[in-house]
C-alpha cells in the first residue's frame, strides 16, 4: 500500500526519539518527548486551496521540523506515518 497524499498535504514518517540525554540518562517511555522531526515520504501536488494558489516547497527525502500537535496519524501495515498540511511544517533540516 502507499499513501498518495492530496492538495498540499504531506505525509511524514517520525525520526525515532532519543532514548537518552546529552548527559547520558537513559530515559523510559513516558519521559520521551513526541519527536518534532520527519522524514517526507510523499508530498500533495499543492495547487487551489482555500482560495489561493499553493506551491510545494518540501521534496521526499527531506528532513523537517513539524508543529508538536499538527496533522493525523494514520498506521499502515507495521508503519505510523503523519499527514501534516504543508503549513504545518516549520523548518527544512539541513546537513
Amino acid at each position: 500500500m502507499k499513501l498518495v497524499p492530496l492538495s498540499d498535504r504531506v505525509v511524514l514518517k517520525e525520526v525515532e526519539a532519543e532514548e537518552k540525554t546529552a548527559s547520558g540518562i537513559i530515559l523510559t517511555g513516558d519521559a520521551k518527548e513526541k519527536p518534532q522531526q520527519a522524514e517526507v515520504i510523499a508530498v500533495g501536488p499543492g495547487g487551489l486551496v482555500d482560495g489561493k494558489e499553493v506551491t510545494m516547497n518540501v521534496k521526499v527525502g527531506q528532513k523537517v521540523i513539524y508543529s508538536k500537535y499538527a496533522g493525523t496519524e494514520v498506521k499502515l501495515g507495521d508503519d505510523k506515518f503523519i499527514v501534516v498540511r504543508q503549513n504545518d511544517i516549520l523548518a527544512v533540516v539541513e546537513d
